[in-house]
């Protein structure tokens, strides 16, 4: 179990980085649209909706690496106020609920990304961006905060979390 550990840990890493990315190039492109629509008076066309999926794809990535950090917000308060097997219990349900949202996510926007896909859809934009692709972040990392949330029970019974 360690080495599968190491191996999805290794991989929310590597969606962080991707996800830091994702955020730089949002930020280059909003400077560029700002540059582009008030000094040149030029129009922009594909910049807002590069923006906004990127965003959205930077939050489903960088996920998996937040709650490998306990960054999520939770409600912690009778869990503090336990000790021992009742703290494990209490944190093996919380966990059980939150890999059985994200698997179910996982599963229907994997679904939602292969129909897509299957069927050639596009924005209803003048880019007219295949769908698939800003759907794509959305089953790939709630796909791998499901590993994540595996990983972080499998911590919590071997009491490294």
């Amino acid at each position: 179990m360690t080495g599968y550990i190491r191996l999805v840990s290794a991989l929310s890493r590597f969606f962080a980085v991707v996800s830091l990315l994702l955020l730089a190039a949002a930020i280059l492109v909003v400077t560029q649209m700002v540059v582009l629509r008030y000094f040149l008076n030029a129009s922009t066309v594909w910049q807002t909706e590069f923006v906004i999926y990127s965003l959205v794809a930077m939050t489903f990535l960088a996920s998996p690496f937040v709650l490998m950090e306990k960054g999520h917000v939770n409600v912690d308060l009778l869990q503090q106020a336990t000790h021992g097997t009742m703290r494990k219990a209490m944190k093996s349900l919380a966990g059980a609920f939150g890999l059985g949202f994200c698997a179910l996510l996982a599963w229907s926007g994997s679904v939602y990304f292969e129909e897509a896909w299957s069927y050639g859809w596009t924005t209803d934009t003048v880019w007219a961006l295949p769908l698939w692709i800003p759907l794509l972040p959305l089953p790939l990392g709630v796909g791998l905060m499901t590993l994540q949330y595996i990983a972080e029970l499998a911590k919590i019974w071997r009491d490294e979390a």
